[in-house]
């Protein structure tokens, strides 16, 4: 087990480290690292899972440099976050309501409370279908096994949260254990895409030039659909003009949800546990590249690698020989089509149409464009396993898949819990306490034991829009705040970056905090009247932060 040093000790070492050159620190910083493993253990979970695995469907190798890219902005804001907090040494809530609005703090605790609880519920979907259907092969898992798989989740994930409030040891057994749960889950999708490998299943050269952002799917279709595309005579417009914008909305989303508003939180709260000061800002950069960027490129970019392999312009997995549609994608297969169908009869018409008409269009069009909506239907983490076993063999393609699979969901659970109990410790003004902290990670954790058994079955789509919401348009606003705070003099005096550095700390901020807002936007734009209250919200907290911050900054400057 890790001996950690007392705080005061660690600091002054650190303070040597640091002056030493960049390549002599590197062996020190891995050993102190532990925060940004945290902050990966929550982004690999179901989201980032089923991003990855339709980015490689619909654009196979073609956008590999995509979430590469939405992280490393991603985390240019976590280091923006980490560079206010470990030089103020204050609680973010606290600097927030004092320094730019107390509506601002409360709204993102909030969403983060929020987010915490809602999208704990779907992990435990993931990890007991993983462990079902995966790991021991069930078709479908009885009430039986899906309560006693929950509970094993619940009770680990609490277990390994007890160590968290068990003092400086108990911190890095948790992160210990963090970092193991991390590397399993790369480590099984890594095992996945080297059989893969050895088959003979990749492109290595198509999957090497995806990594060179290519500017003109900003405007064109992929170009490995262009054959398909044209065959559809002279639907080939409309394709070529859906897929083109899709892309683009998926690239708005990657930039938009690359860090969710919990993340925001988590990584201040996490670094102040372990009492980091301003001698850890460098170590605190070096912990999120190593452990986040690193592990959140290789797992994604391994599904991105396995999706496209087995689904990226194919479509005999969702049409069989005689056309029929296998039942589990139907419903995405025949969205896609009526959306051509619509184009070709109009909106109006379209409308008109019984059931049955309905029906009989689908059947009577061209089998083209059914093939093409068939090469665009969304997959999901069962079907990819199913799909490589002829390939790779059971054993690797569901078993170990599986395991990673089910390693996403509990380390995601485990620090969704553990961001709970901060929220419940910061909206009691209890910070510190152990009982308060508890009863937070408790919330988080039962509301995810009860998804799978009643509640994500019933009501999940209905708490999962208003939440994607809330916390999406949340998440450029804790960026603009964390932004307006490096910038603040009454907040970081003399240690707010000056000259060269700080034009350089507000330029990739500016282009973090512009490419979230875009991508935020285009995401809220699909969500109806729900999504239009949320950029609503999203232009009021913008106005709200900007003008509560001026009003502060000219407090201090008059007060001086």
């Amino acid at each position: 087990m890790i001996d950690p040093q007392p705080p005061h000790e660690e600091a002054a070492e650190l303070a040597e480290v640091n002056r030493r050159p960049f390549a002599q620190r590197l062996g020190y910083y891995a050993k102190k690292s532990g925060p940004g493993w945290l902050q990966a253990a929550i982004t690999l979970g179901g989201g980032s899972l089923a991003g990855a695995m339709y980015l490689g469907v619909f654009m196979g190798y073609n956008l590999m440099w995509l979430q590469p890219l939405a992280m490393i902005l991603g985390v240019v804001m976590l280091s923006a976050i980490a560079y206010v907090t470990l030089t103020t040494g204050e609680r973010p809530f606290h600097a927030i309501k004092t320094h730019v609005s107390p509506v601002l703090a409360w709204a993102w605790l909030a969403a983060t409370l929020m987010a915490n609880i809602v999208w704990c519920m779907p992990q435990f979907s993931l990890g007991t279908a993983a462990v079902q259907q995966n790991i021991f092969g069930m078709e479908s898992g009885g009430m039986g096994s899906t309560v006693a798989i929950c509970t094993v989740l619940l009770v680990t994930a609490f277990a390994v949260n007890y160590f968290y409030e068990a003092g400086v040891k108990g911190i890095a057994v948790f992160e210990l254990i963090l970092k193991i749960m991390v590397g399993i889950v790369v480590l099984s999708f890594f095992g996945v895409v080297g059989v893969l490998t050895v088959k003979g299943a990749l492109d290595w050269g198509a999957i090497f030039r995806g990594f060179v952002p290519n500017p003109k799917l900003l405007s064109d279709a992929a170009p490995t659909f262009l054959p398909f595309i044209e065959a559809t005579g002279e639907a080939a417009g409309f394709w070529r003009e859906k897929m083109a914008r899709d892309q683009l909305d998926i690239m708005m989303t990657a930039f938009g949800t690359a860090v969710g508003i919990n993340m925001t939180f988590l990584l201040p709260y996490s670094m102040l546990r372990k009492k980091w000061g301003r001698d850890h800002r460098q170590l605190a950069i070096f912990d999120l590249s190593i452990g986040l960027i690193l592990p959140f490129v290789l797992a994604t970019g391994c599904v991105v690698i396995a999706a496209a392999s087995q689904f990226h312009t194919k479509f005999d997995d969702v049409l069989s020989a005689d056309g029929q549609v296998v039942s589990a994608m139907a419903k995405d297969f025949h969205e896609i089509l009526d959306d051509r169908i619509e184009h070709g009869v109009g909106t109006e018409a379209f409308e008109a149409l019984s059931a049955e008409e309905l029906a009989a269009a689908r059947a009577a069009a061209p089998q083209a464009d059914r093939e093409l909506a068939a090469m665009l239907t969304k997959r999901n983490n069962f079907q990819l396993a199913n799909a490589l076993t002829p390939l790779a063999g059971e054993v690797v393609s569901q078993k170990l898949f599986g395991i990673g699979v089910f390693g996403m969901a509990l380390s995601t659970i485990i620090i969704l819990m553990l961001i709970n109990g901060f929220t419940f410790c910061e909206m009691f003004g209890r910070p510190g306490d152990r009982r308060v902290h508890f009863a937070g990670c408790l919330v988080a954790g039962v509301a995810g034991f009860l998804g799978p058994i009643y509640i994500w079955q019933n009501a999940g789509p209905k708490l999962a829009v208003p939440t994607s919401v809330i916390g999406g348009s949340l998440i450029p606003i804790a960026y603009f705040t964390f932004f307006l705070l490096m910038n603040s003099r009454k907040t970081l005096g003399d240690k707010m970056p000056r000259g060269g550095m700080r034009i350089w700390w507000n330029t990739i901020m500016a282009v973090a905090t512009t490419f979230a807002t875009l991508g935020t936007v285009k995401v809220l734009l699909s969500k109806g009247t729900m999504g239009a209250v949320g950029i609503g919200i999203l232009a009021a907290l913008f106005l709200l932060g900007l003008i509560g911050f001026l009003a502060n900054e000219r407090k201090h400057g008059a007060s001086q």
